[in-house]
């Protein structure tokens, strides 16, 4: 019963990422993650929007990230075991995309630390 939740807790961006490659993606022990960080609800949705007007993502965190990533919403190398769980859950199940051209999470993640827009830029075995 747990993978049957698991899977649909797959965001609707990441669903599509892959379906769109038609492809599995190959096992990974750490992704180059980006990400927009907003305390509120309303301000991500403001990003998400900005994104899917096709603005850079770099810009938009730049614009709307609330962390210490704000520019371009970088975090770099990210082992696996070293995020927050439904961050590094998202993350793992994105397919790697360019800030001009993101395959992000869509609906946003909610974590301790506020909502997230993530994006994978690499993924490293």
């Amino acid at each position: 019963m747990a993978k049957k939740k698991e899977a649909a807790q797959i965001s609707k961006g990441a669903k599509d990422a892959v379906d769109a490659k038609d492809t599995k993606l190959k096992a990974a022990s750490a992704v180059v993650v980006r990400h927009i960080l907003c305390e509120k609800h309303s301000k991500i949705m403001e990003a998400m929007e900005k994104l899917k007007a096709g603005t850079d993502f770099g810009k938009v965190a730049s614009e709307y990230s609330e962390d210490k990533a704000k520019v371009g919403g970088s975090l770099g190398r990210m082992p696996r075991h070293s995020m927050t769980g439904p961050f590094e859950d998202e993350a793992f199940k994105l397919v790697p995309s360019t800030t001009s051209k993101p395959i992000y999470s869509d609906p946003p993640v909610k974590t301790k630390f506020g909502y997230h827009i993530i994006m994978v830029e690499d993924r490293i075995k």
